[in-house]
């Protein structure tokens, strides 16, 4: 037996449990991506979807893809380097830089993408790269992929990454890389505090957006508008697979940087370029996101009616103040437990288990959309409550 063999063999985790009925992983979907989805047939609530403003089924969406297809077709056989530029991507390139508030944006094929390519291209041998410790895998591997000495802060602590700074030589190319709102605890990063100590230090500040855009800031473009200090962040990076309900990336910055980045970052040079449907449904979804702000408005009233439910019936939500909320569980099996019963429920959630965080730390994440209803969001909310106090997880 060769040794992968061997190794793989020892990998037994998902069959345990599915052997205990609650692998919770790749459930197919037979229908558009809702706020109701049809599983095996039947009707669920859907509060495990990134689609923030509910886009991904608006008719305007629809068309632009379609449109696109007919006139450029399915894929571009090539890399954006080479043979794979048209002109929407450059329509969108301006926009989007428009948008963020920045000279210039490159977009990738995929958000992951972004951070594989932008992060190695800028930091290199004996530069740093300094993260908080709850950053996006994506950041974390594009990282790994610099050669630069990766240094890790405490959440949102600027204590932390004071020392850290502290540490770094000062000729040397620091560059503090932090989500907007954090994928999985659904908090803000303190991005007006990261942006001093930055200048303090000559730092260069990037911050990832994928769960930002479409939620905070002026018409939805992001934390660095959110706090006002745009100009103060570097690189401000987002992914068109969440409020925009598409498929694809961006990073924005000045022009240099951009350029810089363009004729540096593999993962752009070496990679197909995004589809034209992509590019043209995340467009229009730019087009919806500016002209109705409504839709902003009504997220944040579900996210903070969803909130107040939850904290009502005494689960422990974290530091959440986004539609990405946490429900702590706290123990990796009674996750599976819950995301199966709620299921069964008829409620559709992701549970968050080791080694994504510490087992004492797992949890159940649900996420808001503005297309949910408020009788969809009681429905969940009585849903969770009856399986956490089965499971003995509130009173």
């Amino acid at each position: 037996m060769n040794l992968v063999l061997q190794k793989v063999i020892k990998f037994t985790e998902p069959q345990e449990v599915t052997d205990m009925g609650l692998y919770p992983y790749f459930r197919t979907i037979d229908s558009k991506q809702d706020t109701e989805v049809i599983i095996s047939g039947k009707k669920i609530l859907m509060f495990g979807s990134n689609s923030y403003l509910g886009l991904n089924n608006h008719p305007k969406v629809i068309e632009a893809s379609k449109q696109a297809i007919d006139k450029y077709g399915t894929g571009l056989s090539g890399s954006r380097f080479l043979n794979g530029t048209i002109d929407l991507h450059l329509e969108l390139e301006k926009q989007l830089a428009e948008f963020v508030k920045k000279e210039a944006a490159l977009i990738f094929s995929t958000g992951f993408q972004v951070n594989l390519g932008v992060i190695p291209s800028i930091a290199g041998r004996n530069d740093y790269i300094l993260l908080d410790e709850l950053d996006h895998a994506s950041i974390i591997e594009g990282s790994r992929l610099s050669f630069a000495k990766i240094i890790k802060y405490a959440h949102n602590d600027m204590q932390s990454l004071e020392k850290k700074l502290q540490n770094c030589k000062p000729d040397k190319i620091k560059f503090i890389i932090t989500d907007g709102i954090f994928s999985m605890d659904g908090d803000i990063a303190n991005l007006p505090e990261i942006v001093k100590l930055a200048k303090k230090y000559s730092a260069t500040v990037m911050v990832d957006d994928a769960h930002s855009i479409g939620v905070i800031g002026e018409n939805g473009s992001g934390s660095a508008s959110h706090f006002g200090i745009t100009d103060d962040v570097d690189l401000i990076m987002g992914t068109f697979s969440k409020s925009f309900a598409s498929l694809g990336g961006f990073v924005a910055g000045n022009k240099e940087e951009i350029s810089y980045i363009k004729h540096h970052a593999r993962s752009l040079i070496f990679s197909a370029s995004i589809t034209p449907a992509s590019t043209a449904s995340t467009l229009a979804a730019l087009e919806i996101m500016k002209n109705e702000p409504e839709r902003i408005q009504k997220l944040w009233d579900n996210t903070n009616y969803m909130l107040s439910k939850l904290k009502t019936y005494g689960f422990d939500t974290g530091n959440s103040v986004t539609p990405i909320i946490p429900v702590y569980v706290r123990n990796d099996l009674k996750a599976f437990k819950f995301t199966k019963l709620l299921f069964d429920e008829g409620v559709f959630v992701s549970p968050v288990v080791s080694p994504a965080v510490k087992s004492s730390d797992s949890l159940i994440r649900l996420s808001l959309m503005a297309t949910h209803t408020k009788e969809q969001i009681d429905i969940a909310a009585e849903k969770f409550y009856k399986v956490a106090k089965k499971l003995e997880i509130v009173s």
